[in-house]
């Protein structure tokens, strides 16, 4: 009688919690767990002594994302992004588009939730996108290197089906 043991998983995840698959140069992904008491909890969004991005906290906003939407893809030139997940179930996807870097073409997909929050660093030139996979408006909040410009908006955009980001959220995500 024939036995099949199948294939082995690989490592995913370093003894500390990091990712180590299609990893993204400069893509930072630092979990904030919640600090509770009986009174509630608490959530760090951002610590200089982190080291996830040293330039200055120069403006903030706040984005929320309805049920199966998505918002993406987008790049920056000028700016990285400080993504802190606050609500919600949201696959996040990012894709290296820089042809300097040593993970140009990479793609890197992972889910965030109320329950595991994190402070994500994307850093200019890497397209990002993000989907409400879960049955509530999420929200984040953006603290980027650069204040918006209103009158030279530093995004660049491409349709959530396109032909250089080998993903597609429709399909691919499940939903």
């Amino acid at each position: 009688m024939k036995t099949v043991d199948g294939i082995k998983d690989q490592q995913l995840i370093s003894e500390e919690g990091e990712v180590l698959r299609d990893k993204i140069e400069g893509l930072i992904i630092h979990r904030t767990p919640p600090i509770e008491d009986e009174r509630g909890e608490l959530v760090e969004i951002y610590r200089s002594t982190w080291n996830i991005n040293s330039a200055p906290l120069v403006y903030a906003y706040f984005a929320t994302i309805r049920p199966k939407k998505i918002k993406g893809w987008v790049v920056h030139k000028l700016q990285d992004d400080r993504i802190f997940v606050i609500k919600g179930v949201q696959l996040w996807a990012f894709f290296d588009n820089r042809p300097d870097s040593p993970t140009y073409k990479n793609f890197f997909k992972t889910t965030i939730t109320e329950r595991n929050r994190a402070l994500i660093n994307i850093p200019k030139g890497v397209y990002h996108g993000v989907q409400n996979i879960g049955t509530e408006e999420a929200q984040f909040m953006n603290l980027p290197t650069q204040p918006y410009d209103r009158l030279s908006p530093d995004k660049y955009r491409l349709p959530v089906k396109n032909d250089l980001i080998p993903f597609d959220f429709y399909s691919d995500a499940g939903l």
